[in-house]
């Protein structure tokens, strides 16, 4: 699932710029211009907020104790024209993750948010992305974007295989070995509707079928 950023931005122009760049990183980002307009999102659900400090009525400091309302881990970066001392030390009393001063390199920011998620979220970054899925291998889970897929235990464990070994052949009595294990008595055609129902689940992911021996992802 992509991370949710919100930017709050007076200067049309640095919040365009801005929202840009993070889109290109692959963010789903929303953009606000006044005080109130973010303020009215102060309670979705957000992963990160980049507020400026100068706002039209009020500061990007008042913004923040509504958003706090929300949840205290809930990460923000402040920007400001001001390369101020107490600025600083404002924002980090308020509870910020960063700082940035403008004028501002925007693949500068860009490194400093993606920094702050992995840091805030580091438990969701051992999940894996594959032809346009997410998943999540210690909660055994897959989401086509915020959609979660409901996968058997032999399809998951099926589909971790072709994973962790992906470019990789297996014929089917090696996917038997591997996902079924030495104790399966049973049909190697198994593996064929195991695979079919994953496939049905999962219509973008590129298992191909190598005729005569087996399958291979990617």
């Amino acid at each position: 699932m992509k991370k949710i950023i919100c930017v709050v931005e007076d200067e049309i122009a640095i919040n365009d710029l801005v929202c840009q760049y993070l889109k290109k990183e692959g963010y789903e980002v929303h953009s606000y211009y006044t005080y109130e307009d973010a303020r009215i999102h102060a309670m979705d659900d957000v992963h990160l907020w980049i507020l400026d400090i100068m706002l039209d009525d009020k500061s990007g400091f008042d913004l923040i104790e509504e958003i706090r309302l929300k949840g205290s881990d809930i990460p923000v970066i402040f920007m400001s024209a001001r390369d101020k001392e107490f600025d600083r030390i404002i924002g980090l009393e308020k509870g910020s993750d960063d700082y940035i001063t403008k004028p501002f390199s925007p693949k500068e920011l860009v490194l400093r948010v993606n920094n702050v998620l992995k840091r805030v979220y580091k438990n969701e970054n051992c999940r894996i992305q594959i032809d346009g899925y997410e998943l999540d291998e210690e909660q055994r889970k897959v989401f086509d974007k915020d959609i979660e897929i409901d996968l058997t235990t032999k399809e998951f464990d099926l589909l971790m295989m072709f994973i962790k070994h992906k470019g990789i052949a297996f014929s089917r009595e090696k996917i038997l070995m591997n996902v079924w294990e030495e104790n399966y008595y049973g049909s190697d055609r198994v593996v064929d509707d195991t695979l079919r129902r994953l496939r049905k689940k999962l219509p973008n992911l590129t298992i191909h079928t190598i005729y005569g021996y087996g399958y291979r992802l990617g």
